[in-house]
């Protein structure tokens, strides 16, 4: 099979990490018989000292015309003075809204091999963790209306019940495949929107008998993650609770350079990129870890290209790799061997058959 990727390296480490995940795609097409064609594109800062925006209409174009969308990074202190619409950021937001991806998957796994880099107590994190959070992605307070009126500033969160059916769905699809569990977190005892959010998945969840339904607020969610986070299986949540809890989720695993993402429409379309920001400070310097990059890629070919056990051979290479001593600097511990980001996708690729 032939599948056409849009590529955007971005900014900082994102070329760094891109460069490492398309060898390891094509180490899996050659050992698999499918060929990935790929298109460089333009978003974020690099975007805006080239054409001056940061989101160019030929990449949103391209973008769309492809089987789906690999993102390394965007944005760093070099465009920190711009404002609005202008950050690198607003190409995420834009390439989000402009490609319809409603429904964000951040897994958050603890690789055995890794377990002393969590920063809790063992006992909490025993067996590992494999913690699925789905969150909304282009309504609530991100895309709301906002605006300032003299000394006052306003931002603005709204949910339809249709825009809450089908990150529901979503969820509740996903749990199907795991242990059949669905914590939805809101805060309905305070906000509106999160009373119709409660009230809109209780009625989803009638469709899915087979799988358990509880709801938590947010508060009480952030310290259940900390206290107790082999208790949750799927979490599913608003914009921007979603933001906040998968970057906690994030750190449990004991380094934000493993994880990867997905944002994903109705018709399997999607966006994949490593949760991590661009690193600026150690972009070109070979310290980069790219796993977070290549489980996107994982995560692509099971999400958009229904290749299942391509998708398991990345992610059973990564954790042959983690088997042995080889460790970059984020994940490195006593007795590892330091390697960089170019030997570690050198590694992964020689662990693809």
């Amino acid at each position: 099979m032939n599948y056409t990727i849009a590529v955007i390296p971005g900014d900082g480490i994102g070329p760094d990490i891109i460069d490492e995940t398309v060898k390891v795609l094509d180490a899996v097409g050659s050992a698999c018989g499918h060929r990935f064609t790929y298109e460089q594109l333009l978003a974020g800062g690099a975007a805006i000292d080239k054409v001056g925006t940061p989101l160019p209409e030929k990449t949103l174009e391209v973008c769309r015309n492809s089987d789906s969308v690999l993102l390394g990074s965007v944005g760093g202190p070099a465009w920190d003075h711009l404002g609005g619409a202008m950050r690198p950021e607003a190409a995420l937001l834009g390439l989000r809204s402009g490609l319809g991806l409603y429904a964000n998957l951040r897994p958050a796994v603890l690789y055995p091999q890794l377990s002393g880099a969590c920063p809790l107590k063992q006992t909490k994190v025993e067996g590992g963790l494999d913690i699925m959070v789905v969150r909304e992605l282009t309504g609530g307070i991100y895309f709301g209306k906002r605006g300032r009126t003299g000394e006052k500033a306003f931002d603005t969160m709204e949910y339809s019940v249709d825009e809450v059916q089908r990150i529901a769905l979503t969820a509740f699809d996903i749990a199907m495949k795991r242990s059949r569990r669905v914590v939805s977190v809101d805060k309905a005892n305070i906000l509106e929107t999160s009373r119709l959010w409660r009230e809109t998945v209780k009625e989803v969840s009638k469709g899915y008998p087979e799988v358990e339904l509880s709801h938590m607020y947010v508060d009480n969610a952030a310290m259940q993650l900390i206290w107790n986070p082999k208790q949750f299986d799927v979490i599913v949540t608003s914009n921007m609770f979603g933001d906040i809890l998968s970057d906690e989720a994030s750190m449990i695993t004991g380094s934000i350079g493993m994880l990867p993402s997905a944002s994903l429409r109705k018709d399997k379309f999607g966006m994949y990129e490593p949760i991590h920001g661009s690193a600026p400070d150690i972009a070109g310097t070979d310290r980069a870890n790219p796993i977070a990059a290549v489980l996107s890629a994982a995560m692509m070919l099971r999400y958009s290209f229904s290749l299942s056990r391509e998708a398991d051979i990345i992610e059973n290479a990564v954790s042959k790799v983690l088997d042995g001593p080889w460790r970059t600097a984020d994940i490195m511990s006593e007795g590892m061997t330091l390697v960089g980001t170019r030997k570690m996708g050198e590694l992964i690729s020689q662990h693809i058959s």
